[in-house]
């Protein structure tokens, strides 16, 4: 069972939704021929086509809008950072949340390295095979056992939002076997008599 600990930002993809619906509503209009008499049958055709475009962005950010940032299951932190599925973290590598800054990424100069907050993850250092990892540059970074998770494509972050999932971490840690899913102990960990 999965339990979601950081959701999507919505609202910038509610942005995405405008836009395709308004490339959709173009395409409808060139290919009905609602206004006025379209004769030509590739404006129609193009306009058709829009549609179709439309409808894909549309699933596409549906999609994404279901799809979680962090999510937990028994024994694994699930890092959503690149398409597919989640990026499974064991559990007892993971050190910590923190509140951070990173670089927006948004579209036009201006806005390419405008400050947004950001989640990071603090991984152990001693899970080498963690230490980099290759995402999506747009929605974080993974480099030297720390996991950025720009705030632009998150729900709002805040201090209160990073106390909680400290907070659900540690809890998850100190349930039996360690929130490992096949009750194995985690390496380094002994069980209590």
């Amino acid at each position: 069972m999965t339990e979601i600990w950081l959701k999507t930002n919505r609202r910038a993809l509610c942005f995405g939704a405008a836009f395709a619906l308004l490339l959709g509503c173009a395409g409808a209009v060139l290919g009905t021929g609602l206004f006025g008499r379209i004769e030509n049958g590739i404006l129609r055709l193009a306009g058709w086509l829009l549609v179709s475009l439309a409808l894909l962005m549309l699933a596409n950010l549906a999609w994404q809008a279901r799809r979680p940032r962090l999510a937990y299951e028994p024994g694994r932190l699930l890092v959503f950072l690149r398409s597919g599925g989640p990026i499974r973290v064991p559990l007892e590598i993971v050190e910590g949340f923190l509140l951070g800054q990173a670089p927006g990424l948004l579209p036009g100069k201006r806005l390419l390295d405008a400050p947004t907050s950001s989640v990071v993850i603090r991984l152990a250092e001693r899970a080498e095979e963690w230490a980099m990892l290759e995402v999506k540059p747009a929605l974080g970074s993974w480099c030297g056992h720390y996991v950025t998770l720009r705030g632009t494509w998150c729900e709002p972050l805040s201090v209160d939002l990073v106390h909680r999932l400290n907070a659900r971490l540690a809890e998850v840690k100190r349930q039996p076997h360690g929130g490992q899913p096949d009750g194995r102990q985690p390496r380094g960990r002994q069980a209590a008599p």
